[in-house]
């Protein structure tokens, strides 16, 4: 099987407080950086080929120590993310485009994921794309604690509530046969549509695709807020305990 990651790790996080030129992604957790745990979840999975991060320029120089330092070898590139998040995608697919024009060959999936989620497996990681390979897209998801509810016309009060057994709270790492994506952000680019995920762009770009759920934990969590941190830190310690070693991968 042949994988490849995007990484994206270009957001500011504005929610999480932090001071002027300062990333989440490089916030430490235990015994390593947010993206370290991130990006050694990737290495270490058997059907993860190449990892691609788009990132903050200033950010680039950082990343390659720590490829270096902790034995990252399947990153093949380090690039400068775009304006949104779709943006950042778009410039990995371009790069991934251009490699495959001058090699001939190309990966048979790519995976989309966040870089502030942390505590993605590696066998969930190799899950997930042996399911993309039978179904051509999947997406892990779990199921929401609370009650969700819309808003009403007047936007100060409730309206209905929808059945809680009906929906998922989505996750990354989102995956797809690679001709898929490609075609799905090419078209997104030619009509300047931005969709909330990767997910949504083949919804709107190819809707008879269906996509299979791959139905995960609570413990892959995104790093939004300071409290995330704290969450985070006691994440870490019970997988470290459950497998008995640092990286938990």
């Amino acid at each position: 099987m042949n994988a490849s990651a995007i990484i994206a790790a270009s957001g500011i996080g504005n929610r999480m407080r932090l001071g002027s030129g300062q990333s989440k992604q490089l916030l430490e957790i235990g015994e390593y950086p947010v993206i370290v745990h991130t990006l050694k979840a990737f290495q270490n999975a058997s059907s993860i080929q190449a990892i691609y991060i788009a990132t903050r320029a200033e950010n680039i120089e950082n990343l390659q120590d720590m490829a270096e330092t902790y034995g990252l070898d399947k990153i093949r590139a380090i690039i400068k993310g775009g304006k949104e998040r779709q943006d950042s995608i778009r410039n990995c697919v371009r790069l991934m485009e251009k490699e495959l024009s001058i090699c001939g060959a190309g990966p048979d999936i790519i995976m989309v994921h966040d870089g502030a989620r942390p505590f993605i497996r590696s066998s969930e990681i190799d899950d997930i794309s042996r399911l993309t390979m039978e179904f051509g897209a999947c997406v892990p998801a779990t199921k929401p604690k609370d009650t969700i509810k819309y808003i009403a016309n007047d936007p100060g009060f409730f309206g209905e509530t929808p059945d809680r057994s009906s929906l998922l709270q989505v996750q990354t790492p989102q995956s797809f046969h690679a001709g898929l994506l490609i075609q799905a952000h090419e078209q997104a680019e030619l009509e300047q549509w931005y969709g909330t995920d990767d997910a949504s762009l083949i919804e709107r770009f190819f809707p008879e695709q269906r996509i299979r759920i791959y139905e995960t934990g609570y413990h892959n969590i995104k790093i939004t807020t300071p409290e995330d941190i704290e969450i985070a830190e006691a994440i870490y310690r019970r997988l470290k305990g459950t497998d008995g070693k640092s990286d938990g991968k």
